[in-house]
């Protein structure tokens, strides 16, 4: 015979508490630092390519007047750097890119916030920078020239007429994109308009805004190749026009490599910013 259940009320005990995690086990991981096995898969795709260029140099499937091989490169670099072409040319190529990038960025930064921010100023300026973007950038050289003439003027020119309108986009895309239920929460703790850009519009669309004055650091570079042809009598572009009279290869080939070089050092420098401004931003990965 089954037993009878006690009608004893069983004393109950105390309530459940939450588990504390903390708070970085449920926050998107973020590495220390660099893998070693991390950049050797970085490094295998550049090394495989090194090595099938040299050897189809070196078994004559590419004749070396045609492209050189990574070692005829490398000499070239030594002969640039012995002659103090090289760095005589780096600062001044930096120089005219990091002019243009920070006249063109603040420029588009400026504006993407009228006319994010005020109705008036996307009446204003959106409608004439949707089409003035489409321009592209190498058609305005003529008349740069016209303006500026053939000195640094032009190439200045070049570079922040190409800069403007990718941090323009993001900025006023990020304004835009902020989300309205956040605004009416500043609006119910008493926060003036100025507040809420500040405190809350501006936060927001940081990361919106970072990733546009980075793709503009990358344009930068790209006008600069562009406005260094422009009567050139320093810098990288320069150098490249020299070796284009000579019959130069391995030296403009090293000039394409350092341009692209600049570039990976430029977009490491905007990683290392959104990094700083976007502290609380961790990198998700799949795998």
């Amino acid at each position: 015979m089954p037993p009878v259940p006690s009608s004893t009320p069983v004393a109950a005990g105390p309530p459940l508490a939450l588990v504390d995690l903390p708070s970085d086990s449920l926050a998107p991981t973020r590495s220390a630092g660099v893998a070693p096995g991390r950049l050797a898969s970085r490094a295998l795709a550049p090394l495989l390519l090194l090595g099938a260029w040299q050897l189809a140099s070196a078994t004559g499937f590419v004749a070396r007047e045609v492209l050189p091989p990574p070692t005829d490169v490398a000499a070239a670099y030594g002969e640039l750097i012995s002659t103090g072409e090289l760095q005589e040319a780096l600062p001044v190529s930096l120089a005219r890119s990091l002019v243009g990038l920070a006249l063109g960025g603040g420029t588009g930064l400026v504006l993407g916030l009228c006319a994010g921010l005020w109705r008036r100023g996307e009446e204003l300026f959106d409608a004439p920078l949707q089409m003035l973007r489409t321009v592209p950038f190498i058609a305005m050289i003529p008349l740069f020239i016209i303006w500026f003439g053939i000195g640094e003027g032009a190439k200045i020119a070049l570079i922040y007429a190409a800069t403007i309108f990718p941090v323009y986009l993001n900025t006023y895309a990020g304004v835009r994109g902020v989300d309205p239920k956040l605004i009416e929460a500043a609006r119910v703790f008493d926060l003036a308009p100025r507040g809420i850009a500040l405190r809350v519009i501006l936060p927001t669309a940081l990361p919106s805004i970072l990733v546009g004055l980075r793709y503009s650091a990358g344009v930068a570079l790209l006008a600069l190749v562009a406005a260094e042809q422009i009567n050139a009598r320093s810098g990288i572009g320069y150098i490249l026009i020299n070796a284009n009279v000579n019959q130069r290869a391995d030296i403009i080939i090293a000039g394409i490599i350092l341009y692209a070089l600049l570039g990976i050092l430029i977009d490491i420098i905007m990683r290392a910013v959104e990094r700083l401004a976007l502290p609380w931003r961790g990198k998700l990965v799949l795998a």
